[in-house]
């Protein structure tokens, strides 16, 4: 889910991930909340305001939504948009990318190459990119990850030496 307007420029706590052309991505659908229509909105960015009612998102294939209601709910938003009525509709905003923890503990972590890096022992959380904790003390931030088979193994494409760090 990004951002309409004339912002073209990466905001510090929006994440590195492509989205439509001069977009940047400010979170995504998680689930849907409810029978009515409304919407878990995970937040990659630290700017709240960008669910304030009035606002209006982009989803990655360039439907436009307009914030009707937003309130924080338990680290997310629950969100309203004007044009999603139903649980129907709400599912369909849905993102198919998300990384959920469940299904990245356990994991086993290699790079494009496939070079095995670790296994994921937790998830943990960090303002910049929330980090993959691998055996062996390894971080690697979510923000490296290309692609994932849940529970099974998590691909990442990450700087030469980031696991030298620290």
């Amino acid at each position: 889910m990004d951002e309409a307007g004339p912002e073209k420029d990466q905001v510090p706590g929006d994440r590195d991930r492509p989205g439509p052309e001069g977009l940047l991505e400010v979170g995504y659908v998680a689930k849907p909340h409810g029978l009515r229509g409304d919407v878990v909105v995970a937040l990659s960015t630290n700017r709240v305001e960008r669910v304030a009612p009035g606002s209006v998102l982009v989803t990655r294939d360039g439907t436009e939504l307009t914030v009707a209601r937003s309130s924080a709910h338990k680290g997310r938003f629950i969100v309203q948009f004007e044009s999603v009525d139903g649980i129907d509709a709400a599912s369909a905003l849905e993102d198919p990318d998300a990384l959920w923890v469940h299904d990245l503990v356990g994991a086993d972590v290699v790079d494009v190459s496939g070079e095995v890096l670790g296994r994921v022992e937790s998830v943990q959380a960090n303002p910049a990119s929330d980090l993959l904790v691998l055996s062996g003390g390894g971080l690697i931030p979510l923000r490296f990850v290309v692609d994932h088979e849940p529970g099974v193994r998590v691909v990442v494409d990450a700087p030469d030496g980031i696991l030298d760090l620290g």
